[in-house]
């Protein structure tokens, strides 16, 4: 399978904004974040990254906040890395992957222990 371009420059990204918010910004908005995938355009112009972070709602948007005013400078510091013509703007989202597939799970718990109980097959 060939990788197009796009994929590795996500993954490139995915790497370098890591370890930046590892490192720590200045901004008190932003706690424990996690980056959890990256999507890039195939024109290489637009990054959306995604990430999770522990907290109530307040704090996903504080950090989002947070993330998207410091955009320019984590551009900056990936332009110093990728060694493109043209570095892709970045768009920080909350990454509601997590919270669905753990309502998911809930539901089909809920559904198995309600089978149990009530399939005649079972007893």
């Amino acid at each position: 399978m060939q990788h197009k371009r796009a994929d590795k420059v996500a993954e490139t990204i995915h790497a370098t904004v890591s370890s930046i918010l590892v490192r720590g910004l200045n901004d008190p908005r932003i706690g424990f974040v996690t980056i959890t995938d990256v999507e890039v355009t195939d024109d290489l112009h637009l990054a959306r990254i995604f990430f999770s972070v522990i907290g109530d709602d307040a704090a996903k948007k504080n950090t989002e906040k947070g993330l998207n005013s410091a955009a320019r400078h984590i551009r900056h510091e990936l332009g110093k890395v990728l060694k493109m013509r043209y570095t892709p703007d970045i768009l920080f989202k909350y990454d509601h992957s997590q919270e669905y597939g753990q309502r998911i799970d809930t539901l089909l718990r809920e559904v198995s222990e309600h089978d149990d109980g009530n399939d005649p097959e079972h007893r």
